[in-house]
This record gives structure tokens, sequence and C-alpha cells, in this order.
């Protein structure tokens, strides 16, 4: 009676570990396919990138925007689908309590991107001294347009 007390014990201690490792970030997959280069040293994102979306490079840092300090993102993004899109791209620091979000591109008539181009966007987080450490990335390609 008492191994079976302590088998129940440690499966229990071990699942809650697991739960707390993944609450706390520690055990993050790696970026998904559509999401080439990521350089943003001590932040760890969440991705929830559409299929016809591909994130050709995303950076991070630290610097001033308006005479702030912010810290500043700077995405490319690729239309992946094979017809003109425009995208809803998020960028929200988890730990701060602080959200974006672009329509991509932000001009045009139609405001789309062609099949295979690219958008360059820059979002700075003024007045935000410090790297984020719990970001989650959210690329969705608007409908009805």
């Amino acid at each position: 009676m008492q191994g079976r007390k302590f088998v129940r014990m440690a499966v229990a201690g071990l699942a809650a570990i697991s739960a707390l490792l993944i609450w706390s970030g520690c055990a993050t997959a790696p970026p998904p396919a559509n999401v080439k280069m990521v350089d943003c040293a001590g932040s760890k994102i969440q991705w929830d990138v559409a299929p016809e979306a591909e994130i050709v490079d995303f950076t991070c840092a630290l610097g001033t925007h308006g005479g702030e300090p912010s810290l500043i993102y700077t995405i490319k993004l690729k239309n992946a689908a094979d017809k003109a899109l425009r995208f809803r791209l998020g960028v929200y620091l988890l730990d701060m309590d602080k959200a974006v979000a672009y329509l991509v591109p932000t001009k045009g008539k139609p405001p789309q991107l062609a099949p295979g181009a690219e958008a360059t966007i820059k979002i700075p987080f003024m007045k935000t001294t410090a790297m984020s450490k719990k970001t989650m990335v959210r690329v969705a390609p608007m409908s009805g347009e």
C-alpha cells in the first residue's frame, strides 16, 4: 500500500513540474517552418503564423523612437500564398501588458501584397527600456478584401 502511494505522489509531482515548465516558458518550441530568421535574444516567443504568410526576418532591439527609449521590432513579412492578400500582424509583450497590431501593407490600391512580395514593418514600443521575456507574434490574412 505504501508503494502505490509513493508512485502516485511521484507521478503527481512530475506532472506538476512539467506543467510549471510549460507555463513558465522554459519548454517553448522552436519557430515554425514559415519563420525563417529570428534575432531576438532572451525572449521566449510564441508563434501563430498563418500558412499564407512567411516571416523572412524578425529582429528586436532597444533604441530610440521619437526621442523616447523604445523596444523596436523589425519584421519582414512575405506573402506565401498564390493570390494577393493583406495581413493583420500583432505583437504582444505578455510580460509587460503591451500590444500593437498593424495591417500589412499599410497603403495601396488595393492594399494587398502580391504573391511572393515582401513588406518590412518597424514596430516601436515607446517608453520601453527592457527586452520582453515573453512575446507572442500573430500573423493572419484579412478576409473580405
